[in-house]
């Protein structure tokens, strides 16, 4: 409702209609005074007197009316101000609650996906450390043979193997027995490779020709050498039959 002016309330479209209507009636009230009808010359003059009056206390009447209508109008909107406030109000804190803990789940989630990228990251170094500490005592301490026929069959098959030259230890074993007994300095000087000075020699008799063709890079250059003596034989076994193992008797 809008502020009085000079101290008078604004009247409402209620407050005009209710005082128009008073009007009517007191104005009706006044002409009926002023039109005796069956009335006698003597009750005349007092309905004439008593008639403002009367209409006085109407107009009051209605006006204390409107005036407690007017009250409790503005108390309901007061009351349904509130409510809306109390509503709008209501309605931010759950929208501030819902935000804060979204905020906090995304929080939670992006904590749990660092750590556990942190986790991998460190399971991944560990693993890197232990392959890289696992090569390096790979290089500085490499396999050590025995001094003897299973050390140098061990020590030629892992040669061949990084060679891609077939053979088992049986096949080596088999034939190093049946040519030379085990003994890495045994020689031949009787058989037809002797009797053209090329003499069979080592744990697998080969002449030097043949190792020299045969030899593996890495292994001595001494015929005699039993681990350069097999690995030899068997790269030339491997040429002529397949494998070491495919040689049951003189090749």
């Amino acid at each position: 409702m809008s502020e009085p002016r000079n101290g008078l309330r604004r009247l409402t479209r209620t407050h005009k209609y209710s005082i128009g209507g008073v009007a009517a009636v007191g104005a009706a009230a006044v002409a009926f005074s002023l039109v005796p009808g069956n009335a006698t010359a003597e009750s005349a003059p007092h309905s004439v007197d008593t008639a403002p009056v009367a209409l006085a206390s109407q107009v009051k009447d209605v006006r204390a009316g409107l005036d407690l209508q007017q009250t409790h109008a503005e108390q309901a909107a007061k009351a349904a101000a509130a409510k809306a406030k109390a509503a709008a109000k209501a309605k931010a804190a759950a929208k501030a609650k819902a935000a804060k803990a979204a905020e906090i789940k995304r929080q939670a989630e992006a904590a749990a996906k660092a750590k556990a990228a942190e986790k991998a990251a460190a399971a991944k170094a560990k693993a890197k450390r232990t392959a890289e500490a696992a090569a390096s005592r790979s290089t500085a301490r490499p396999t050590l043979y025995a001094n003897n026929l299973n050390g140098w069959i061990n020590h030629a098959l892992a040669i061949m193997k990084a060679h891609g030259i077939p053979g088992t230890y049986n096949g080596l074993y088999r034939n190093t027995m049946r040519e030379s007994s085990g003994n890495p300095m045994a020689i031949n000087n009787w058989d037809i490779n002797a009797q053209n000075g090329i003499p069979s020699k080592g744990l697998l008799q080969t002449i030097q020709p043949t190792f020299d063709a045969y030899h593996v890079a890495g292994t001595s250059n001494n015929i005699y050498d039993p681990v350069a003596n097999l690995v030899a034989a068997a790269n030339y076994a491997a040429d002529k039959y397949g494998s070491i193992d495919n040689v049951n008797s003189a090749y």
